[in-house]
C-alpha cells in the first residue's frame, strides 16, 4: 500500500489567508519529504473555508520544491472554465512538473461556485464531458481548431500562423495526456464504471461510509472490463482522515474534542450536504432517517485516529472491510496545532505504514 496526500482543507473563516496557505504548502513539502507518492489539492472559488481558489495555481507553487512525488488536481471543477484554458493550463503544469502530473477532474460539487459561474442551473454533468472531451480533442489533434460543443468553441481558423507559432496550443509532456483521475463521491458509483472504461482512475472520498467505499471496487472493474483490460488494484485510490500521535489520550483529544479541526472538518461538509439534500453520503443505509446522521456518529465512522499501533490495526480492519486498494490517500485538516499535524504525518509513514507493509507480506507469505 502507498501512502498519498488529498486536500481540500477546511480552515477556520477567520484564520489569516497567507497562514492558511503557508501551513497547505508545508504540508506536500512534508509528505514528499516522508515518501508519499502523490497529493492532490482541490480548488473552490467561493468559499471562505476551503480557500484554495485554484489547484493549478497551487500545483504551480510547488513544482520546484517537490522533488520526487507525482501532483494532482483534486480537482479542476471542468463546468467553471473553458476548456481551452484548461488544456493550456494542465499541459504547462505537466512540463513545470516534468511529468509528474495526474489530471482530476470533476464536474464540481459545491453549489455556490456553480451560482457564480452561471451554471447552478444547467446539466453541469454534460458541460463535464464535452468540457473534458474537447481538453483531450485538443491535445490529441494539430492546429488549427474548429472544435464545437453545446456549450464551448475552440478556434483559431480564423487568426492562424501557425509557421510561427500562433494559433497552436500546448501538449503535455506526457502523451497521450495526463492520468486522469476521478473522486467517487456516491455509493455504487456509475461514474466509476463509465471512468474506468475511459482509462481514467478512481479515488474514493474520505466522506463516504466503507461500505459505499467498498461498492466502488466492482464498478471499477466493470467498467475495465468492458473496455477489455485488466483491473489493477493499485490504480484505486482511497481517502480517510487519519490521525496519530504518541499517546491516546492526545490522538483522541486532537480528533474528537469539540474544537478539533477533524470535527471541524465534519461540521462543515455535513453542514452543506444536509442543506443540499446530499445527506446520502453519510448514511449507513438508503432509507436511513436523516435525523440519525449526527456529526458524533459521522465523525466515529469516519476518523481513524490513535497511536501508530491502534491506528495501524484500524487501517488494516479497514482495508478488510473496503478491500485490498493501491493508495491510501490521507485527507488533509487544516494544522490547528502544526507540531502535532507535522508529527502525524511523520508517526503515518515511519511507523503505521512498515506495520502494515509487515502484516501484508506474512498474510501473503502464509496464503502461498
Amino acid at each position: 500500500m502507498d501512502l498519498g496526500f488529498f486536500t481540500m482543507p477546511i480552515h477556520p473563516v477567520d484564520k489569516d489567508w497567507r497562514q492558511s496557505l503557508a501551513e497547505d504548502r508545508a504540508a506536500f513539502l512534508l509528505a514528499d519529504e516522508l515518501g508519499f507518492t502523490e497529493a492532490y489539492v482541490g480548488e473552490h472559488v467561493t468559499d471562505a473555508a476551503e480557500n484554495i481558489t485554484s489547484c493549478a495555481m497551487f500545483i504551480a507553487s510547488l513544482a520546484s520544491a517537490v522533488k520526487r512525488m507525482r501532483l494532482g488536481t483534486g480537482t479542476v471543477n471542468m463546468p467553471n472554465s473553458h476548456p481551452a484554458a484548461v488544456a493550456a493550463q494542465v499541459a504547462m503544469l505537466d512540463h513545470m512538473l516534468d511529468g509528474r502530473f495526474n489530471f482530476g477532474i470533476s464536474p464540481g460539487g459545491l453549489a455556490s461556485d456553480a451560482e457564480v459561474f452561471g451554471n447552478l442551473d444547467r446539466d453541469r454533468p454534460g458541460m463535464f464531458l464535452e468540457a473534458i472531451n474537447m481538453v483531450l480533442e485538443i491535445w490529441a489533434r494539430e492546429a488549427p481548431y474548429n472544435i464545437k460543443g453545446e456549450y464551448w468553441e475552440v478556434s483559431t481558423e480564423r487568426t492562424q500562423m501557425t509557421e510561427i507559432g500562433q494559433g497552436i496550443m500546448p501538449k503535455p509532456l506526457q502523451r497521450p495526456h495526463p492520468p486522469i483521475v476521478v473522486t467517487a463521491v456516491a455509493p455504487f458509483s456509475k461514474g466509476v464504471t463509465e471512468a474506468a472504461a475511459r482509462g481514467w482512475e478512481p479515488i474514493s472520498a474520505n466522506f463516504l461510509m466503507p461500505q459505499w467505499v467498498k461498492s466502488h471496487w466492482p464498478k471499477y472493474v466493470e467498467g475495465c472490463e468492458r473496455a477489455g483490460r485488466p483491473a489493477d488494484l493499485t490504480n484505486w485510490r482511497v481517502a480517510k482522515s487519519v490521525f496519530v500521535a504518541d499517546d491516546p489520550d492526545t490522538a483522541r483529544a486532537y480528533a474528537t474534542d469539540p474544537n478539533s479541526p477533524y470535527r471541524f472538518y465534519y461540521s462543515q461538509l455535513l453542514t452543506k450536504m444536509r442543506k443540499h439534500n446530499r445527506l446520502g453520503l453519510f448514511k449507513e443505509y438508503h432509507d436511513q432517517p436523516d435525523e440519525e446522521v449526527t456529526l458524533d456518529h459521522v465523525c466515529e465512522r469516519l476518523i481513524i485516529w490513535g497511536t501508530p499501533d491502534k491506528v495501524a490495526d484500524d487501517l488494516m480492519a479497514f482495508r478488510e472491510e473496503v478491500g485490498a486498494f493501491g493508495t491510501l490517500l490521507v485527507a488533509g485538516k487544516d494544522w490547528a496545532d502544526v507540531e502535532l499535524s507535522r508529527r502525524s504525518k511523520v508517526l503515518l509513514a515511519e511507523q503505521v505504514k512498515p506495520k502494515i507493509d509487515a502484516a501484508e507480506r506474512a498474510s501473503a507469505q502464509a496464503a502461498q
